[in-house]
């Protein structure tokens, strides 16, 4: 969750310079390099089932294609901390699709945290006035993303009970390269002969491609063998905190009262969310 905070910030960093499809395509191309160096080095007997190859399919259909083109867009037309924000709700719809497909069961005291976390994130996004504190465009955008990654979780959880979820993740963004490949030609392959590359470009898409597309989806598709969808989502809601907390520091966005009140109620609803205590 720290490097996908994170992943806000470097992406509003390259978004100065590239458009969203460009960003996505070859921070995919970095990941899949380093993922298969891995595989080649650390795992490599490991092999997916030609009967699996659909659901790999699938799964990389809603991320890393519709999933960053939400996420991406969403952020193009609003700001690091609020994107982080709208995409921190995935917990709240999460335990309703963990329940449907595999019966996973939440405690009253989890309930309680998500809904306490989710007013944190409310409060950072709500204007005093009550009005939005973004462009409708994003908002819509970065919900779509949040949609699509509950159908990811569904298949994510089915993969990592079969495989390890590094050999996962690196076939995903590999099948997302193609994915991608005919919108960057057709949309954005001109404008990148425009760009003079320069080092703030290179390490915002090293860390994009190597921390946020390649380490933090790997620890979080093995949370979800270990723990499950509904509570790993949990973790979502740290998101904007340490996005918060970076935009400040990295570039200067405001730090309010609002905000510090909407930081203190998600951590301390995802402190409560992780309690196993059961309330009969």
């Amino acid at each position: 969750m720290l490097f996908w905070g994170l992943s806000f910030i470097w992406s509003a960093v390259l978004l100065k310079y590239y458009q969203p499809i460009t960003i996505i395509f070859i921070r995919l191309i970095i990941s899949a390099a380093f993922l298969f160096i891995l595989l080649h080095f650390f795992w490599n007997e490991e092999r997916i089932e030609k009967k699996d190859f659909g659901l790999i399919l699938l799964s990389s259909i809603f991320n890393p294609f519709l999933y960053f083109l939400g996420e991406n867009y969403g952020l193009k037309f609003s700001s690091p901390t609020i994107a982080s924000v709208i995409i921190a709700t995935i917990p709240v719809f999460t335990p309703l699709a963990g329940y449907l497909y595999f019966r996973e069961k939440m405690t009253s005291i989890n309930f309680i945290g998500i809904s306490i976390s989710f007013s944190g994130v409310m409060l950072m996004l709500i204007k005093p006035n009550l009005s939005l504190n973004t462009d409708l465009r994003g908002v819509l955008c970065l919900s779509g993303a949040v949609l699509v990654s509950l159908f990811y979780s569904v298949t994510l959880r089915k993969l990592t009970s079969k495989y390890s979820a590094l050999i996962v993740i690196a076939y995903q963004n590999l099948i997302g390269i193609f994915l991608f490949l005919p919108l960057f030609l057709i949309f954005e392959a001109p404008l990148i002969k425009t760009i003079v590359v320069n080092k703030e470009i290179i390490v915002s898409i090293l860390l994009l491609g190597i921390l946020a597309s390649s380490v933090s989806f790997v620890f979080f598709a093995h949370s979800v063998k270990l723990m499950g969808m509904s509570k790993t989502n949990i973790y979502s809601n740290l998101i904007p905190v340490f996005t918060a907390l970076f935009s400040f520091f990295l570039l200067s966005e405001s730090f309010s009262i609002q905000k510090i009140g909407g930081i203190i109620l998600v951590v301390g609803g995802v402190y409560l969310s992780e309690r196993t205590k059961r309330i009969v």
